[in-house]
């Protein structure tokens, strides 16, 4: 294709009219919510740069050191923040999973490689500080959607970890929405841009381009109202795992576009919801 082709073919908005905004204004909105709803959620920051801030919600009850599930929001890695991403705690929180929304700086103040850092950061600071906020280590899930789903893919690679103080499987599942795991056809179009993408960075960035061998379950999921692009780079990347003998879930979810698909990740009694419980070995809902 033509970069003026890529351009399109990787516009998830082509699919519904152009106007994302509505659904953007559902995360502010629904994320709001959800911080006014969930008792004793804090914001904790994780590294020096002022994006570099989580919110937490602690799991409700009191069993134990609680699952973790851990969201980086979408946006082309150039919108959104953690205060548009955690529409989805109430939702879990309620069942003894302890959630947190990610924040990250946005390009072009950085570029994808320090964006990549700084959510691995933000996964060492919670693995650290586990204790302190009641959680299981040894069951923390990343999610992602769209470039979010790309980050979490980058947290879940291995090596990375070597001299952090991590072990080598800090993640034990992840969920990934509507991903870019190949970040070759960006490069050209508009979307690169304020990324500085380079032939280096799609060489070192790009989850299908690496080694895969211990990367963790995962969940592999795209909506039924997408590009044929962004499907096929979900269908690539769950091909890949399962090459790689890494146990992986995919399908498309029926009638969600890029924008909505990861509200699925708010009902536990949706298909998506319902792999997250089975990842997190919690009891299925009656």
């Amino acid at each position: 294709m033509s970069p003026e082709e890529r351009e399109v073919a990787y516009s998830p908005s082509s699919c519904i009219g152009g106007d994302y905004t509505p659904f953007i204004a559902a995360y502010r909105d629904r994320s709001a919510e959800a911080r006014a709803c969930v008792a004793g959620w804090c914001e904790y920051r994780y590294g020096p740069a002022p994006s570099e801030r989580l919110d937490f919600f602690p799991a409700a009850g009191d069993g134990g050191p609680a699952p973790l599930i851990v969201f980086i929001h979408g946006g082309y890695w150039q919108e959104l923040s953690k205060d548009d991403s955690s529409f989805s705690a109430p939702a879990w929180v309620d069942r003894g999973v302890a959630f947190a929304a990610l924040g990250y700086t946005l390009a072009p103040e950085a570029s994808l490689v320090e964006i990549v850092a700084e959510c691995r950061r933000a996964v060492l600071w919670l693995y650290e500080n586990a204790g302190d906020l009641g959680v299981d280590k040894r069951r923390v899930v990343v999610a992602g959607s769209s470039a979010g789903a790309h980050l979490a893919a980058m947290v879940a690679v291995p090596e990375w970890q070597e001299g952090t103080g991590l072990p080598d499987d800090p993640v034990a599942a992840t969920v990934l929405m509507s991903g870019i795991f190949n970040l070759e056809p960006l490069l050209g179009t508009a979307i690169a841009e304020p990324l500085c993408l380079t032939d280096q960075d799609v060489a070192e960035l790009s989850p299908t381009r690496l080694q895969l061998g211990d990367f963790p379950p995962s969940v592999v999921c795209w909506g039924e109202v997408e590009t044929d692009e962004f499907k096929s780079q979900s269908r690539d990347f769950a091909a890949r795992l399962d090459e790689a003998g890494t146990p992986c879930t995919s399908f498309e979810v029926s009638g969600r576009n890029h924008f909505d698909v990861v509200f699925e990740l708010a009902d536990p009694g949706s298909l998506t919801g319902m792999e997250v419980t089975s990842l997190l070995k919690l009891p299925k809902e009656a």
